[in-house]
C-alpha cells in the first residue's frame, strides 16, 4: 500500500495548524479502483479540519524554476499510457486558486527563491488521484507546485520551510509521488519483488531525516 506520512511543519506551533502531508499515490488505477490507498486517503481526510485550499507539489511536473499553477479552472490530466479506457474518463473538476498560487509565489520570493505562476496547467495525476478520494466533490481548490530535481533535497527543503507558514491559514499541503519511483528498473525485471539496494538506502534515511529535521 502506497505510504502516507504526516508531519506538523513546526514542532511548536499550536496543533490547530494543518499537518503536511506525503501521500504515494501509487498507481493511477488508484483513480477508479477501491483500494486500501485509496480508502487510507478518504479516512485521512475526514480526520483532518476541512482545509480552504490545497498546495500539491506532484512528482509529475517538473521545471527549471519552482512554478505554482494559477488556471482557475485546471483541466485534469491523463499523463500516463496503457491503461483501461475508463481511467482516462475520469474529470476532477476542482477549481484552482490564482491567488493562492500568487500569495505562494511571492512568499517564494520573499524567501529568495525565484517562482513563477503558470495560468494554464492542469492537475496531473499526482494531484487528482488522491484528492478524488479525499474531496470526492471536487469542491476544495487546488493549485500545484512543480518540483526542479537537480537542485537537490536541500533546495526542496528551502522551498518547504518557505511555504509551511500557510498551513496556519487553512492550506493543506501535499507532497505526492513514491519514496522511490524508477520503472525503467521495473521494466527490466517486472516479477522481481525484493527492492533495489538504492531504495532501501534512501527509504532508510527518509524516517532518519523527518526525525532530525
Amino acid at each position: 500500500m502506497p505510504r502516507i506520512s504526516t508531519t506538523k511543519s513546526n514542532p511548536t506551533q499550536d496543533m490547530s495548524r494543518l499537518p503536511t502531508l506525503f501521500i504515494s499515490h501509487g498507481s493511477p488505477m488508484n483513480g477508479i479502483e477501491e483500494t486500501p490507498s485509496s480508502r487510507a486517503w478518504a479516512k485521512l481526510a475526514h480526520e483532518l479540519p476541512r482545509p480552504r485550499a490545497v498546495l500539491v507539489a506532484s512528482a509529475h511536473w517538473e521545471t527549471a524554476l519552482p512554478t505554482l499553477s494559477g488556471n482557475p479552472r485546471p483541466e485534469t490530466i491523463h499523463d500516463f499510457g496503457g491503461f483501461p479506457e475508463a481511467l482516462f474518463e475520469v474529470q476532477y473538476a476542482a477549481p484552482g486558486a490564482p491567488e493562492l498560487a500568487s500569495r505562494a509565489s511571492g512568499v517564494l520570493k520573499s524567501a529568495g527563491i525565484t517562482a513563477g505562476v503558470n495560468g494554464c496547467r492542469g492537475l496531473d495525476h499526482g494531484a487528482w488521484v488522491p484528492l478524488k478520494w479525499m474531496y470526492p466533490d471536487a469542491d476544495v481548490p487546488v493549485v500545484q507546485i512543480s518540483l526542479q530535481p537537480e537542485m537537490g533535497t536541500a533546495r526542496h527543503l528551502e522551498i518547504g520551510r518557505a511555504l509551511a507558514p500557510l498551513t496556519d491559514d487553512g492550506i493543506l499541503i501535499i507532497g505526492s509521488g513514491h519514496v522511490t519511483h524508477n520503472l525503467r528498473d521495473w521494466m527490466v525485471n517486472p516479477r522481481r519483488r525484493d527492492p533495489l539496494p538504492y531504495a532501501v538506502t534512501f527509504a532508510d534515511w527518509v524516517p532518519w531525516w523527518r526525525s532530525s529535521w
